[in-house]
């Protein structure tokens, strides 16, 4: 049900990738490409990994993308989960809990301390599921983002 993403699961990948961001309200914002994505995940020097969740017929119905973040104050590795989406059709399978076991696990044999993600405040079906699994909002931090002309601006380079 749960394996490490191929090459052959991007056309997959990239389409769950725009079914979530339509989900999340910002289709347009999702402007990754499939070649951009080969890059990222089997290029030279991976930027960050995927798993797939398959159904009965092998077919991918969900997918999370992660990569290695670094705590400071723990002095070692943690995963972020960038993306976890599993296709409506295919909720209540256990995919979604089996992606993030899969992901627990990783954690726990490599000694990784921290399994993090963001999810939209709006988004209570995804946040009664992460908390049923037993985890915890981080309410004291508030994310913030450089993008677009602002990071242009930001970089001096303008």
């Amino acid at each position: 049900m749960i394996r490490p993403a191929t090459p052959a699961d991007l056309p997959a990948i990239h389409t769950l990738i725009r079914e979530l961001a339509d989900y999340e309200r910002a289709l347009e914002e999702a402007k990754a490409t499939e070649e951009q994505l080969h890059e990222a995940l089997f290029g030279p020097r991976p930027a960050a990994y995927a798993h797939v969740a398959t159904d009965s017929t092998d077919s991918v119905v969900g997918y999370a993308i992660w990569f290695l973040n670094f705590s400071t104050w723990r002095g070692v590795h943690g995963i972020y989960l960038e993306d976890l989406y599993v296709r409506p059709t295919a909720r209540g399978g256990g995919h979604g809990k089996a992606l993030l076991t899969e992901l627990a696990r990783i954690c726990v044999e490599r000694g990784y301390q921290r399994l993090e993600w963001s999810v939209l405040n709006w988004n209570t079906p995804a946040i009664d599921f992460y908390q049923a699994l037993g985890a915890r909002p981080q309410d004291e931090w508030t994310v913030y983002r450089l993008t677009d002309e602002a990071l242009v601006k930001a970089s001096g380079t303008s």
